[in-house]
C-alpha cells in the first residue's frame, strides 16, 4: 500500500475586509456584541464580478501547484469541496480542470459544508493509498456573503461567516511514518435541518416556488442555525473524533504539536483547546481575520500556520471539523 503526503498548500482571500463596524452600519449590531459570542473581528466579502467560488479556489490551487513542484501535467484527479458553487450544476470541479488547464482528468464533487476539505482530505488519501492516483488537487472554497440575509432579521447567521478558498496537493510517498496517518468520518442525519439551507431544493421548496408566494418574510432561501444546539454537538463532536484519531495511531493528546480546528466559532476552539490542556502555540485559530469560511476554513488556517513556520517537519498535525450535516471528521497527519 502506497501512503499519501501534503506536497503544497496555498490559500486566496478576497481584499474586500469588512469589519463588525462596517455590519453594524446595515443591520442591528455592533463588534462588542459579535466578538463576545464568535471571536470575528472581520471577515473578507468579495465584489461580485472579481471573485467566484471557482476563481478563488484556482487562485488558491496555483499557489499549491507552484509549492509541490508538481507539473500540472502530473495532476490526476481533482477534489472540490463547497455548500457555494457557481452553478446549481455543474459543480466547480471540472470549472477548475477547464481554467488550470489540467488534462481531461476527473474531477469530484464534495458538499460536505464545514467538514467538506476533510472529507475531500480523506477521499483522496484513499484513492492514493490504492495506487489509483499519485497528485490529487484537493480544494475547499465558498462564497457566502451573496446568500446571507445582511439585515438584523439574519444578524445571528450572517456577521459569522466569510468568503475564502484554500487549496492543498496530496502526493504518493513511499514514506510510512510520514504523511496522512489516518482519517475518520461521521455523520448524524437526524440533525439536518439545524443547520440547513432547505430552498431552492427539489426536495420541497425550488425556485418557481418562491417566485410564485413572492412573500418578502420567506426566509427559506437563508441558512438557518439553531446556534446553541449546533455548539452543544460541536464541542462533543471535536473532541470524540479528534480522540479517535489519536487513539488510532497510539498517539496521545500530548503528542499533538498543531491542531488546527475549522474556524466555526472561537469559543469552540477555545474550549476544545482548554479541554486538551494545549498551548495557543498548539492551536491556530484565524476566524477573527476570516470569519467561518466553511469548507475554506481548515486549508486557509493549516496554509497560513505553515506559512508562519508553525508546522515544521516531524510535527504531529491535527485537523478536526464539524457542521451541517451533521457530519464530522479529523484527519491525524505526521509532517
Amino acid at each position: 500500500m502506497y501512503h499519501s503526503k501534503i506536497s503544497g498548500l496555498g490559500y486566496y482571500v478576497p481584499e474586500n475586509v469588512v469589519t463588525n463596524d462596517d455590519l453594524s452600519k446595515i443591520m442591528d449590531t455592533n463588534d462588542e456584541w459579535i466578538q463576545e459570542r464568535t471571536g470575528i473581528q472581520e471577515r473578507r466579502h468579495i465584489i461580485r464580478g472579481e471573485d467566484t467560488t471557482t476563481s478563488m479556489g484556482v487562485k488558491a490551487a496555483k499557489i499549491a501547484i507552484e509549492r509541490s513542484g508538481v507539473a500540472k501535467e502530473d495532476i490526476d484527479f481533482v477534489i472540490f469541496a463547497t455548500l457555494s458553487p457557481d452553478y446549481y450544476f455543474p459543480g466547480p470541479g471540472v470549472l477548475v480542470q477547464r481554467d488550470l488547464g489540467l488534462r481531461t482528468v476527473g474531477a469530484l464533487d464534495v458538499r460536505n459544508q464545514c467538514s467538506g476539505f476533510v472529507y475531500a482530505i480523506s477521499v483522496a488519501d484513499q484513492f492514493i493509498k490504492t495506487g489509483m492516483y499519485k497528485n490529487i488537487l484537493v480544494i475547499g472554497s465558498e462564497v457566502h456573503s451573496t446568500g446571507l440575509d445582511m439585515t438584523t432579521r439574519g444578524r445571528g447567521v450572517s456577521v459569522i461567516f466569510g468568503d475564502g478558498a484554500g487549496a492543498a496537493i496530496l502526493s504518493r510517498s513511499d514514506d510510512a511514518g510520514k504523511g496522512i496517518l489516518s482519517t475518520h468520518l461521521h455523520s448524524e442525519g437526524q440533525h439536518a435541518e439545524e443547520l440547513a439551507l432547505v430552498a431552492p431544493g427539489m426536495g420541497k421548496r425550488w425556485v418557481t416556488d418562491i417566485i410564485k408566494d413572492n412573500d418578502p418574510n420567506d426566509e427559506s432561501y437563508y441558512p438557518y442555525m439553531n446556534g446553541q444546539f449546533v455548539f452543544k454537538n460541536a464541542v462533543v463532536r471535536f473532541s470524540e473524533v479528534i480522540m479517535e484519531g489519536l487513539q488510532a495511531n497510539n498517539l496521545q493528546v500530548s503528542d499533538i504539536n498543531m491542531l488546527i480546528p475549522h474556524q466555526a466559532n472561537l469559543r469552540i476552539s477555545q474550549f476544545i483547546q482548554q479541554k486538551f490542556k494545549l498551548e495557543d502555540s498548539q492551536v491556530h485559530n484565524n476566524i477573527q481575520k476570516y470569519g467561518n469560511t466553511t469548507a475554506a476554513s481548515i486549508p486557509i488556517a493549516l496554509t497560513e500556520a505553515w506559512e508562519q513556520g508553525k508546522i515544521k517537519e516531524g510535527d504531529l498535525v491535527v485537523l478536526a471539523a464539524f457542521g451541517s450535516g451533521f457530519t464530522w471528521g479529523s484527519v491525524i497527519i505526521r509532517w
